[in-house]
């Protein structure tokens, strides 16, 4: 059990990740089968929440019965594919609270270059879930990050679709507080900084662009 990575290999999860990793599937598909994705791994990242009772009439009787206690979670999107996950969980978690951090990825150095960076209030009294769907380099990964933290996140879960053993240990190095979320660990980076096997770049094929 590594408690900093959870792998959720669910059967379903599996199944859309290997329609989604197709080359043929289309944008229309690809981007459905995300927002069904991000349900299944919401369950998974959300499983630790704290939990409290409150009096109910049901049609029966009172009852003392349970409800997630605490501030409402703040969702972050690392900019332009996490949105791709956000909008599936908001579906589930409508009350939640959302952010958005713009990180592009210089082609040259693979470095990240921040563009935008609006987040919720008192973060430092919510659980922060940040997601994008890939995990590649982790350079991104950890400037974004480094961000939340900076504008006081102290409980931050990472959620991600697919990741690389490189970003893994990026992330592990700068944020070992910061467990991550994914569906699958790829085998490797190739030289441009893509995962490998993969399924592209998930922005493109979520917005149809290239």
């Amino acid at each position: 059990m590594n408690p900093h990575l959870t792998l959720v290999d669910h059967p379903l999860v599996q199944h859309k990740l290997t329609i989604m990793r197709d080359k043929d599937t289309s944008t229309n598909s690809f981007r459905r089968l995300l927002r069904e994705i991000s349900h299944l791994l919401a369950y998974e990242v959300t499983r630790g929440l704290p939990m409290t009772t409150r009096e109910i009439d049901t049609p029966m009787q009172k009852m003392d019965a349970p409800v997630i206690d605490g501030k409402k979670l703040a969702l972050i999107s690392i900019l332009r594919a996490g949105n791709g996950l956000l909008d599936g969980i908001l579906e589930l978690i409508p009350a939640a609270r959302v952010g958005f951090v713009g990180l592009y990825r210089d082609e040259e150095t693979l470095k990240p270059v921040q563009y935008y960076f609006k987040v919720p209030d008192e973060l430092g009294d919510r659980l922060t879930i940040a997601v994008d769907p890939m995990l590649a380099t982790g350079n991104s990964s950890v400037a974004a990050i480094d961000l939340l933290k900076e504008a006081g996140a102290k409980n931050i879960i990472f959620l991600c679709l697919l990741a690389a053993p490189e970003g893994i240990a990026r992330m592990k190095e700068a944020h070992p507080d910061v467990p991550i979320v994914t569906a699958a660990v790829d085998e490797r980076l190739n030289d441009h900084g893509y995962i490998v096997p993969g399924l592209g770049d998930a922005g493109d094929r979520m917005f149809g662009t290239k």
